[in-house]
């Protein structure tokens, strides 16, 4: 039988799907010097469990009800900052990965990652050093360094998303039309976009929208058809 190492990583796994949870707890089952001490479903039964055990890592899925991964990771970061986060998600957008670096995760590795991945993940952050795999890392040089949107910038293109006019978000968002054609003129220039229907598809693939459903496809036709808001900024 093999002897147990004297120190073993403790880790907390925070994912709303408890099939993930469970999942990842097979994993590191069989692992000498891995041990699961905690799990949570939500960001803020995280906060409280990262208290309560005190993990050597966690691992965060990012999109979560009540409180987000990231929001999270801040606040475990407030807490304790040599919190070791890693970002666990099925997200590749470069958005995503990007806000986890910058909440300060220590690495970010996607669902469906090699068993043994996993487990070596642990161990380099657990060890002080920063994990983004080769793929994540491409992904974000597509990108970045490129100016961000704003949080109202983005508010308007999930409604662009949604299939509302100018004079529809203006009305939502309590504002002058002219302020969102000009918010519009700013989302197409740093998306490097031609028209709304390729800027929201821009920005879901991206990750700076998470649009359960959307069909860049249908939002096209429908856009074609004249079913949808004229590519102009200045529609409305």
């Amino acid at each position: 039988m093999a002897r147990l190492p004297e120190s073993r990583i403790r880790v907390l796994v925070v994912d709303d799907h408890p099939l993930v949870r469970k999942g990842i707890e097979s994993i590191l089952a069989v692992e000498d010097d891995l041990e699961m001490v905690g799990e949570a479903g939500d960001g803020s039964e995280a906060v409280t469990k990262f208290q309560e055990c005190r993990p050597d890592v966690v691992l965060m899925d990012l999109r979560m009800p009540k409180l987000g991964g990231i929001e999270a990771a801040r606040t475990m970061r407030g807490l304790d900052p040599e919190a070791r986060i890693i970002a666990l998600t099925s997200y590749d957008g470069d958005q995503d990965i990007y806000l986890a670096l910058e909440a300060g995760m220590r690495g970010y590795i996607l669902k469906g990652t090699a068993h043994a991945e996993v487990g070596n993940a642990i161990r380099a952050v657990h060890s002080g050093r920063r994990l983004v795999p080769a793929a994540v890392l491409e992904r974000l040089g597509e990108h970045f360094p490129k100016v961000a949107l704003t949080p109202r910038e983005a508010e308007v293109l999930g409604l662009v998303a949604h299939g509302m006019s100018n004079k529809e978000i203006a009305q939502k968002l309590r504002t002058a039309t002219g302020t969102i054609k000009m918010h519009l003129q700013n989302i197409l220039k740093k998306l490097n976009s031609s028209d709304r229907t390729q800027a929201v598809m821009v920005a879901v693939a991206r990750g700076i929208l998470h649009l359960d459903g959307f069909d860049g496809r249908a939002a096209v036709a429908a856009e074609r058809a004249g079913h949808c808001n004229p590519p102009s900024p200045g529609s409305g």
